[in-house]
């Protein structure tokens, strides 16, 4: 069996990529394309920071002139992370050797002994790990794959380095009062409080995360601080999608502490635009988003200065958000996403809220 591996370069390839991804999901009822435009922006120079110390490349698998799987390979400097992601193949191990063999090379030619896949060219709150468990429900901005491309990855050699869990919870199945008699005893102690965003106050809520971000990640792998700058950006690009009431932020007095921000699991209108924001899929996402009942939320990013962290601010923060929910009678749970082995404490919390384990990621590393 010949395959050949082309590198991605032209517009035609570029779409020749996204679109062999929805060719080879074409059965799958659970399926919904990714956002071609966001693949895109993380593969922009003028996008994507990480260009600024690292470089990216994406290849297709032709046999029999026919394209057979996908990949892209990716490394940064500062962080000195090398990986593979974007990945989908049928189901051969020869196809997948080969396209794993080809970002390897790449990555070793400049400089890395070490690699994860399926990663992202970027955070890691997107396009990270590989689905080994909860095949019916992908949400937004998250890896969804076969379940033997875990056999495809193990088989060539790469090792668990992390395990990652979304939960699911449901706001009738916790003991709220419970929680009010925990939270009114932190609050006590504390001159903490809870404010939701608001599109008037933008200015003020967009400072206040970036404060809180750049103290709660700077220890961790793979920090990139944010900007305001930035942070504006991202904020305006997500106002049609935002609720207010589901971005928590929290205070002692006047200072920002922590954050748990929800927006809604879009692929719920994703399911509807096949891949493509174009004029056309525009409208038909805003037309989804009037009439489309949305039943889902999702935690994106939550986190708690430093100085604050063990006094149990995430369970103030999630308890007002599970409040919110019973005040909206279409939403009927929460995924709390991508929640590190690392982490005990948070699926500790998860568990006495009765959030149910509802997909498991795996990341994976291989020495080269």
């Amino acid at each position: 069996m010949l395959v050949k591996i082309r590198e991605v370069n032209t517009l035609a390839d570029i779409k020749s990529w996204h679109q062999f991804s929805r060719n080879l999901y074409a059965n799958d009822t659970y399926y919904v394309s990714h956002i071609d435009q966001d693949i895109d922006s993380i593969f922009d120079v003028n996008e994507n920071s990480e260009f600024k110390s690292g470089e990216a490349k994406r290849w297709v698998a032709l046999l029999d002139n026919q394209l057979v799987g996908r990949i892209a390979a990716f490394y940064t400097h500062k962080s000195q992370h090398a990986g593979l992601g974007f990945f989908d193949c049928i189901d051969n191990q020869e196809v997948a050797n080969h396209l794993f063999d080809t970002g390897i090379k790449w990555v070793k030619e400049n400089g890395f002994d070490r690699i994860e896949a399926p990663v992202n060219f970027g955070e890691r709150d997107k396009y990270w790990g590989l689905l080994v468990s909860g095949f019916n429900s992908p949400s937004y901005q998250e890896n969804y794959n076969f379940p033997y491309y875990q056999r495809l990855f193990e088989n060539y050699g790469f090792k668990v380095c992390i395990e990652q869990t979304t939960s699911e919870g449901r706001p009738d199945l916790i003991d709220l009062s419970k929680y009010q008699r925990f939270a009114e005893r932190i609050s006590k102690n504390g001159g903490y409080r809870i404010e939701h965003y608001s599109h008037q106050e933008s200015e003020r809520f967009i400072k206040d995360f970036v404060t809180i971000y750049n103290d709660a990640w700077k220890q961790h792998a793979h920090y990139v601080p944010f900007t305001v700058d930035r942070v504006r950006k991202l904020f305006a690009e997500m106002k049609p999608i935002i609720r207010e009431e589901f971005l928590v932020f929290m205070y002692d007095k006047d200072k920002p502490i922590g954050f748990y921000l929800s927006i809604i699991e879009l692929n719920q209108i994703f399911k509807h635009i096949n891949g493509n924001m174009n004029w056309w899929g525009k409208i038909k996402f805003y037309y989804y988003l009037k009439t489309q009942k949305i039943t889902k939320i999702r935690g994106i990013i939550f986190g708690v200065t430093t100085e604050y962290q063990n006094k149990g601010l995430y369970a103030l923060m999630i308890m007002d958000v599970y409040k919110t929910m019973l005040k909206n009678p279409d939403i009927e749970s929460t995924e709390l996403a991508w929640i590190g082995d690392f982490n005990p404490k948070m699926h500790a919390l998860f568990k006495s809220l009765n959030a149910e384990p509802s997909k498991v990621h795996f990341t994976y590393e291989k020495l080269l």
